[in-house]
């Protein structure tokens, strides 16, 4: 009887599986290896031209796709957890997704973006949190640098990270670091690129470079910057007509009323902050919030997603998919953002309220739309300048990271006329 049975199950399984025809990877607690599930989703995007649905509040952001062996593979081969499916029950979870009082729905993934980071081409010694799990997720991108942006390459992208880099052209302000090889490198590199285009000094090259940032987002980029690339960007569209950088950086003296002609109305998430033109205080603004202010320590400090209707804002509901509502916070030279110098129109869709902070932030802007995400490396708490890259190995499910790579599919979808 046993040797009768073993066949039959056999049997009764390949049957079912060739009647099975959609694969969904959950990425709620069941899933193994969340930052790799976003690799293998642009993989499909990428190389098969085939359609996904990402399930928007269903077992953490789930995927669903077409069953073939091809994609079977991949995912065994990458560890990703999935489940092969019947299309009744594709045609169930879809139905309750559809439910009106469910707050889920299913958004069209169509085409894989093309990605560029924003990113010196000398070393540097720090890493970049974006770039370390696109290499983990295998997700493809370019680097590009102020020579690709004033040749006007970005419109050859979808989606552009601005890496770990101070558009106030004060090099980071890190004066301390003055004499030492990576920032000499990094200081020459930006001075010979200033001297190609005809600009005088750094910070009016950097000053050009935001302008053609922001023309690529109002054309219809997708912009996404952490750390501080989140505020020296706005820094820089604000002081167009003043100079805010001190003769330490840049060779003449900033204007002594350069806090009282910033102009607003040129940024994209802030308003009525103030710069910091001591070259001596490594902070640029009062946009970041400060420790003494915080008043966290790694041991209390996190943040929270908002919930989203999935229906009615199905963009912010894309950006903030997630297995955890509550994130463990992480510092970077900008940490986190006053949210009383947040510009009414740009959405919070995450915080730390008993600091009064937001960490997570986004915004239409023209005919494409900007993320910023405060801190430098969700799995490194205070992560220092020389210190050894963070293993993403150790952290597959990593809740933080998770928030970054939805950014980087949300380009691919089918987007939906929000309904507020």
């Amino acid at each position: 009887m046993k040797r009768l049975l073993t066949p039959l199950i056999l049997i009764l399984t390949l049957t079912a599986q060739a009647w099975a025809s959609k694969i969904l990877i959950p990425m709620d607690d069941a899933q193994k290896n969340h930052l790799k599930a976003y690799g293998i989703a642009y993989w499909v995007l990428k190389t098969h031209d085939t359609e996904i649905d990402w399930l928007l509040n269903y077992r953490g952001g789930s995927f669903m796709m077409p069953q073939t062996q091809s994609f079977v593979n991949e995912l065994v081969i990458r560890g990703v957890s999935y489940e092969v499916i019947s299309d009744a029950q594709a045609a169930q979870i879809l139905s309750e997704i559809a439910a009106a009082d469910a707050n889920m729905d299913a958004v069209k993934l169509q085409k894989a973006p093309k990605i560029a980071v924003y990113s010196p081409k000398t070393k540097q010694p720090w890493d970049d949190a974006v770039t370390m799990v696109m290499t983990y997720a295998e997700i493809p991108y370019d680097v590009v640098f102020d020579e690709e942006v004033m040749n006007a390459k970005l419109p050859e992208y979808d989606w552009l990270h601005l890496h770990h880099e101070d558009f106030t052209g004060q090099y980071g302000k890190f004066f301390h670091f003055k004499d030492q090889p990576w920032y000499i490198q990094q200081k020459q590199e930006s001075e010979t690129i200033a001297r190609k285009f005809g600009f005088s000094k750094v910070p009016h090259l950097k000053r050009a470079v935001s302008q053609k940032i922001r023309d690529f987002v109002l054309g219809g980029g997708y912009l996404f910057a952490m750390c501080n690339a989140t505020d020296t960007f706005d820094i820089a569209l604000a002081s167009q007509n003043t100079d805010i950088v001190d003769a330490f950086y840049d060779g003449d003296g900033f204007d002594p009323n350069a806090n009282s002609k910033l102009d607003f109305s040129q940024t994209f998430a802030f308003r009525n902050f103030q710069v910091f033109t001591n070259p001596y205080v490594i902070e640029f603004s009062n946009i970041d919030n400060q420790p003494e202010e915080r008043g966290l320590s790694e041991h209390n400090d996190y943040f929270s997603l908002f919930q989203f209707s999935a229906k009615y804002d199905p963009i912010p509901t894309m950006l903030t998919q997630n297995h955890l509502n509550v994130i463990k916070g992480f510092m970077g030279q900008t940490t986190a953002f006053k949210k009383n110098l947040i510009k009414p129109e740009v959405v919070i869709m995450a915080e730390n309220r008993s600091a009064g902070e937001a960490r997570y932030i986004h915004s239409p802007y023209g005919k494409g739309f900007f993320t910023f995400y405060g801190g430098h490396d969700p799995e490194d708490y205070r992560h220092e300048i020389g210190e050894e890259p963070t293993d993403l190995n150790l952290h597959p499910n990593s809740a933080g990271y998770r928030l970054i790579l939805n950014n980087i599919l949300f380009p691919a979808a089918k987007k939906k006329k929000q309904k507020t």
